[in-house]
């Protein structure tokens, strides 16, 4: 999928306390503590990055 017609969202899930999804389709649904980075192409990887830099510190010491 090409970087054009990726764009980050935020899925909101009122029904779980704490859990954070996101998707860049609007089709796959990643949920950010059991996916993030491992289970992101490089491009979402990287579009996930620049706009979340709290989570990226976060999960810093997940990247390798």
């Amino acid at each position: 999928m090409s970087n054009e017609k990726l764009k980050f969202e935020w899925v909101d899930n009122p029904d779980r306390i704490g859990e954070r999804l996101f998707t860049f389709d609007g089709k796959k649904i990643y949920n950010l503590f059991r996916d993030y980075p491992h289970a992101l192409s490089p491009i979402e990887k990287e579009l996930f990055d620049r706009e979340n830099p709290y989570w990226v510190d976060f999960f810093k010491d997940r990247i390798k």
